[in-house]
């Protein structure tokens, strides 16, 4: 969903770290995992590697939306899937990541993710998605030549993702509680009160129960008031 790009996004950075211009690493000079290709297409067509490192805060946001969510349609991909295919795009492009996901939920893997993988992912628990992906992403990775240099960190960050995608698929948005009424509380001529039940509100049984729970404390409430006006008429 689109409400996780920026949480996303964090995740992702703390993984791709800073500077690096690595000779092992095919995909060249980088800073906060954007490549100086990539710098130059959204950002800058003429851009340095000194024009990289100074990267703005800003400028790293349009390049992973543009280049890297938008490519996999996290806007429309289930909570969790969202941010296990968007590192996957990021960490090895998003044709692949989408190959991967179109594998995992049992569609046609043309490397474009549209409507029918969308709807895939969304008839699939996020969580069997989530798994199928991490496991065969790292897979893929123990393929390349160059597992030896960068495999143990591949094998965090997937670990990673796979954690805070899983945390991702299960929040659930908070269900609105709605207060029952408070209870009428009339005073009688001896001066003792009376509790007034009101009925609860429509909202299901969470409503009816708390509508109970604050007769229950009212109630208690007043017999406590008339045992102490009790013995005060006793002790006079």
């Amino acid at each position: 969903m689109d409400r996780n790009f920026a949480r996303a996004l964090a995740l992702v950075l703390k993984s791709e770290g800073g500077w690096s211009d690595n000779p092992a690493d095919p995909g060249g000079a980088t800073m906060k995992g954007v490549t100086l290709a990539s710098f130059r297409r959204y950002v800058k067509a003429d851009a340095t590697k000194a024009d990289l490192r100074a990267i703005s805060d800003a400028q790293v946001a349009t390049v992973y939306r543009r280049f890297y969510w938008d490519a996999v349609l996290g806007a429309e991909l289930p909570d969790g899937v969202d941010h296990a295919v968007f590192d996957f795009a990021v960490n090895s492009g998003p044709g692949r990541a989408a190959k991967y996901l179109q594998a995992a939920v049992g569609v046609a893997q043309d490397g474009r993710i549209g409507p029918v993988t969308v709807a895939a992912a969304k008839a699939k628990p996020a969580g069997v998605t989530i798994d199928a992906l991490c496991d065969a992403r790292l897979a893929f990775l123990k393929r390349l030549p160059t597992w030896a240099t960068f495999g143990r960190g591949w094998s965090d960050r997937v670990r990673s993702v796979r954690v805070q995608a899983l945390l991702m698929s299960a929040q659930r948005p908070a269900a609105p509680v709605t207060a029952a009424p408070p209870p009428r509380v009339e005073t009688l001529p001896n001066g003792a009160s009376s509790i007034q039940p009101v009925p609860p509100a429509p909202g299901g049984k969470a409503a009816a129960a708390a509508g109970i729970l604050v007769l229950l404390a009212g109630a208690l409430a007043a017999f406590r008031h008339q045992v102490a006006a009790l013995l005060g008429s006793l002790f006079r």
